[in-house]
């Protein structure tokens, strides 16, 4: 390592502290050193959002971020939402309504769809297509995917 520094984080709940290289970004500490594989990384320049996860509950692109950015802080990747046994809401939304096919983009549209969920009204689809801008899809056309988001935000007993 040229320059370590020694970070404290939280990763999907579980406390971790790791001596990690001041140039390492956020994506490959996640998928390396933590072998959390469902952050995805595309583009490597922040434009397509597969690599999105949640920082302290927004969210960032990992692929911009450095780990010791991510000192002090909860990290919430794909694997937090569910298990292949028991989907979360979402998930099960994107399964019900096919809003996902070749799954590439799909964990980080995940992510950005808890964050918007979380923090967003999303009274009609045009808001929903709004907060999904960031994130690239090139198989399903998005109309699926904002049919998922839709279910989960009408389903949600209080909005935010």
């Amino acid at each position: 390592m040229t320059d370590p520094h020694t970070i404290t984080l939280t990763v999907n709940g579980r406390p971790l502290t790791r001596t990690v290289d001041s140039r390492l970004l956020l994506s490959d500490f996640i998928r390396l050193d933590l072998a959390l594989t469902g952050t995805h990384v595309g583009c490597e320049h922040g434009v397509c959002g597969a690599c999105t996860v949640l920082m302290d509950g927004h969210s960032v692109r990992a692929c911009l971020t450095f780990a010791v950015q991510a000192a002090g802080t909860a990290i919430e990747t794909v694997e937090s939402l569910g298990t292949t046994t028991a989907l979360s809401a979402l998930q099960e939304a994107f399964r019900a309504n096919h809003a996902l096919q070749c799954g590439f983009c799909t964990p980080g549209m995940l992510m950005t769809c808890i964050d918007m969920l979380r923090h967003c009204r999303l009274d009609n689809d045009a808001e929903i297509r709004e907060a999904l801008s960031g994130n690239l899809c090139r198989c399903t056309g998005y109309e699926n995917i904002v049919k998922a988001i839709r279910a989960v935000a009408d389903a949600r007993e209080t909005r935010p």
